[in-house]
């Protein structure tokens, strides 16, 4: 059976039926205790599982972050709230030195099982401090996974397979999203990492995009079919590991591709996964592929400014016409 749910409730059950199951999982960060977190995906866990547990913590994320790896490397799985991810940046070196790297450079001898769960994404006004969508960053550093659920669905079974992962996972949720609603089974189930889902069939163009833009990507595909235009979106999932194979087996069957990210378009995922498709599928594209991103500045506090400068229904609309009319004026 399946019951709708929103993000945060899809997220809290996953936490609670992952801690009910194994006593090693743990819980730490800012606020998530008494408050519940600062967007309530963790209300209600300190009451049924104590302080031992759920653990509320000073304003230190490297601290935390390095307590969360002894704990690790000691036989615990701890699941870690960062409650901002533009706040990762203060942990960067607990992140890409020492959490990445701990099972390579221990010879394999340590293993890792930690969750960084954290959110990204713009839309709320919320200034240049606390709008950005960084999962670039981590999808870059080896030995670390980067998973980008869209759907309640999505979140629950990605975030409890994370858990069960063994190795470290950069988890980011997206702010705007967590009253989004969807059905979620009340039986357990599992999501594997590293396999991305079509979530609209179609066979005149590819759009792939993650999170968010996944929502936006199906909307700009609805409208497009007024126009005839039959588009494929494809949710990512994860970044890493990447689903190359559903990405080459959609682009050569609709020869073209647009990747929509909500991070900064120079450097950003899409480029290399633009990269690969143009290595891995050049003679089935009929056009090169597209990217629709948000602009390279500090994500704007004003709300009308921050619109003009996140991809938009409208910018994706575009790019879809300007890869199927190349040589036509698009209106």
């Amino acid at each position: 059976m399946t019951r709708e749910l929103t993000m945060v409730q899809a997220l809290n059950e996953a936490l609670r039926e992952e801690m009910a199951r194994d006593q090693r999982v743990f819980i730490m960060g800012e606020d998530i205790g008494d408050y519940g977190g600062v967007f309530k995906v963790t209300w209600g866990l300190l009451d049924q599982f104590g302080r031992e547990r759920v653990r509320d913590t000073p304003i230190s994320e490297a601290g935390f972050i390095g307590a969360g790896l002894g704990a690790a490397m000691t036989g615990l799985i701890p699941v870690i709230e960062i409650m901002w991810v533009d706040f990762t940046a203060v942990a960067m070196d607990q992140i890409i030195n020492q959490v990445a790297k701990m099972k390579y450079m221990s010879g394999g001898q340590t293993n890792v099982p930690l969750v960084i769960r954290t959110q990204g994404g713009g839309g709320r006004g919320n200034g240049a401090q606390h709008s950005q969508s960084l999962e670039t960053f981590f999808a870059h550093i080896p030995g670390l996974k980067v998973v980008l659920p869209s759907t309640p669905y999505d979140a629950k079974g990605l975030l409890k397979s994370a858990i069960r992962e063994n190795s470290p996972v950069v988890f980011i949720e997206n702010k705007m999203q967590y009253t989004k609603k969807g059905h979620v089974p009340e039986e357990e189930y599992l999501i594997p990492l590293g396999q991305a889902d079509v979530k609209r069939v179609g066979k005149d163009v590819t759009l792939i995009s993650i999170s968010q833009m996944v929502d936006f990507s199906l909307r700009a595909a609805e409208q497009l079919t007024k126009e005839d235009v039959s588009v494929e979106v494809i949710d990512l999932r994860t970044l890493s590991p990447l689903d190359m194979d559903t990405v080459l087996a959609s682009v050569k069957k609709t020869m073209h591709a647009v990747i929509v990210h909500e991070s900064t378009r120079s450097f950003g995922w899409g480029a290399e996964l633009a990269a690969r498709i143009q290595e891995e599928a050049f003679d089935y594209l009929d056009a090169p592929v597209g990217r629709v991103a948000t602009e390279d500045v500090p994500i704007p506090f004003n709300r009308t400014l921050e619109k003009e400068t996140l991809p938009q229904v409208s910018d994706i609309v575009s790019a879809v016409k300007s890869q199927l009319y190349r040589n036509q004026p698009v209106n």
